[in-house]
């Protein structure tokens, strides 16, 4: 993997929540609570609020159950090992057409890209916490990204 790609993967791990808690964030469900089985996508439905938002989001990248399913189809992903967690959101990053946006340091078009994946990112309007461009590239750099 390209530096700039772990630094990207680093970066939404912060965004989403995720970093440093648990096994750097691979076994984090959302919500908070930790799963320890690797060998397939946990699939808790976690209420989230009083409103009643539920999701099944989990791992270092937060992945939903319906779309783990779709990418470890795709990619022929066994597990939802951190190496496999790593694959598939590097997929949903070139799904997006960021790839070379985040291999190439434009990190704010790589962002924008990918806001409709991560409700996390700013932009993303999913009427969640949205993370701003600022503290978002601060974990990049800290993280070894290089910008364009």
């Amino acid at each position: 993997m390209q530096a700039n790609e772990r630094a990207f993967l680093d970066m939404l791990a912060v965004s989403e929540g995720t970093s440093g808690h648990g096994d750097n964030g691979y076994n984090v469900l959302v919500g908070g609570d930790l799963f320890h089985d690797y060998s397939k996508h946990p699939n808790v439905l976690v209420t989230l609020n009083r409103a009643g938002l539920k999701s099944t989001a989990a791992g270092r990248y937060q992945f939903l159950k319906r779309t783990w399913d779709s990418l470890a189809a795709k990619l022929h992903l066994t597990d939802f090992s951190p190496a496999a967690q790593d694959v598939a959101a590097l997929e949903l990053i070139a799904e997006r057409g960021a790839a070379d946006d985040v291999r190439s340091g434009r990190f704010a078009e790589a962002v924008a890209k990918c806001a409709p994946i991560w409700a996390s990112l700013p932009g993303a309007g999913y009427g969640q916490r949205e993370n701003s461009l600022q503290v978002l590239l601060a974990a990049y750099i800290r993280a070894g990204g290089q910008l364009a």
